[in-house]
Order: C-alpha cells, then sequence, then structure tokens
C-alpha cells in the first residue's frame, strides 16, 4: 500500500449528492474507483462535476454509473470525452454480488453519494445500496430536520 503523500489533504469533495439522502434510505455504503479518461480526470481537478441526476445500474456483470456529468476540459480540443457517458464503477466481485442481488432480489437501488479524490489523489465514488422513501417518510425527515434546527436555537439563545 502506497504511503501518504506528505502534505495531501484528506478528502476532496467534488459533488455531493445531498438529494439522495432526502429520496432514499441509505442502507449500505461502499468506495468505489471509476474508470475516466485522461480528461475526465483534468475536468474533475477543476471541480464542476454533477452526480444529483446519476444512477448505477448491473451491465454484464459489472456494476456502470449513468448520467455523471463532467464537463469537458477545454484545453483538450479534439481528445476530449462526452460529458455525460456511461462508466463502469471497478469494484470486488464480491461487491458487484452484494450491489446486483439487492436491486433484483429487494427492489432497492444503487444510488451515487458523493465523488471525491482520496489521500493518494484517485478519484472515488461513494455509491449506497438504498430504498426509496414514500412522501409521508420524507415529511417525517423534514419535521425531524425542522425541530433540531428550532432546538438548537432554543439551546443557543438560552445557554
Amino acid at each position: 500500500m502506497a504511503a501518504k503523500r506528505p502534505g495531501a489533504p484528506a478528502k476532496t469533495i467534488i459533488s455531493d449528492n445531498r438529494k439522495a439522502r432526502f429520496n432514499f434510505e441509505i442502507e449500505d455504503t461502499l468506495e468505489a474507483g471509476i474508470e475516466l479518461k485522461g480528461t475526465e480526470v483534468k475536468s474533475l481537478r477543476n471541480g464542476k462535476a454533477n452526480i444529483a441526476e446519476s444512477y448505477a445500474a448491473e451491465y454484464q456483470g459489472e456494476i456502470w454509473i449513468y448520467n455523471v456529468y463532467i464537463p469537458e476540459y477545454l484545453q483538450a480540443n479534439r481528445f476530449n470525452h462526452e460529458p455525460r457517458r456511461p462508466r463502469k464503477l471497478l469494484l470486488h466481485k464480491r461487491e458487484i454480488g452484494k450491489l446486483a442481488g439487492g436491486v433484483q432480489k429487494e427492489g432497492k437501488t444503487i444510488v451515487p453519494l458523493k465523488l471525491y479524490f482520496n489521500e493518494d489523489g484517485r478519484a472515488k465514488l461513494e455509491i449506497a445500496l438504498a430504498k426509496g422513501k414514500k412522501l409521508h417518510d420524507k415529511r417525517e425527515t423534514e419535521k425531524k430536520r425542522d425541530w433540531n434546527r428550532e432546538k438548537a436555537r432554543i439551546l443557543k439563545n438560552n445557554g
């Protein structure tokens, strides 16, 4: 295993899917590598990617991520990539089996949560096996969030 580079940031978050935690009940999370082209990595370093409307699915024994927006790298001219192309996720067979089984048997969804660079400078995607929330569950989540915010205000003003 490679030693941590001195002065390297712990985690540089490129894109965060905040709606996923509101729309889905997150059950199990995994860290996956992404198969990227050189211009995609350079574009990610600029920090303008978006994973808000993306999803993952199993195809021919591999997990692929669809609809991730990585903008074109301006200096790459004709060697550029397609911004919304499907990208393969790099996972172990056991992890692929777990995700594929959860989707097929239990009707769950594979949702991307975060896109970031790890300590070694490699692009990683945090994905989760999730179950969709019903409308009343979403309302309950919103009530809890509002109450916690109100409680923090009360404690701050009185404490």
